[in-house]
């Protein structure tokens, strides 16, 4: 941690959802985090958009965690090197540091809270692994 996290106390009702965020297909909610933490960290609730799909592109995101915990509906995700996995509600992923995975596809009511660090961190379309 860089320095001593502030208290943050986040109304959701004073930070609506934002159709702005690393996917276009999905809309997202700050939480906060990131200025609380001195960029140690960014949260967001995201939600999928109406009429938007995922575009299945494989990407790495160079961070030192990422977790996300499924509060509705489902998403099909495929890793390198541990194949398709169905997510829904009420499970939780952790995606180690620049693992190759790709968004096949989600539901209408998809929506999941989710936890990085750093918040600044990068995210980079990759090819395919190899099969």
């Amino acid at each position: 941690m860089t320095e001593k996290h502030e208290f943050l106390h986040h109304v959701g009702d004073e930070h609506p959802f934002v159709a702005r965020g690393l996917r276009s297909y999905f809309e997202y909610r700050d939480l906060g985090i990131e200025d609380a933490s001195k960029g140690d960290v960014v949260s967001h609730v995201i939600k999928a958009r109406d009429g938007h799909n995922a575009t299945g592109a494989w990407h790495v995101h160079d961070c030192t965690f990422q977790m996300f915990y499924v509060l509705k509906g489902w998403a099909k995700f495929e890793y390198e090197g541990q194949g398709v996995h169905m997510i829904k509600e009420g499970d939780c992923v952790l995606q180690p540091p620049m693992i190759k995975h790709r968004e096949i596809e989600h539901s209408e009511d998809l929506e999941l809270i989710e936890v990085v660090a750093p918040a600044n961190f990068k995210t980079y379309e990759v090819e395919a692994p190899e099969s």
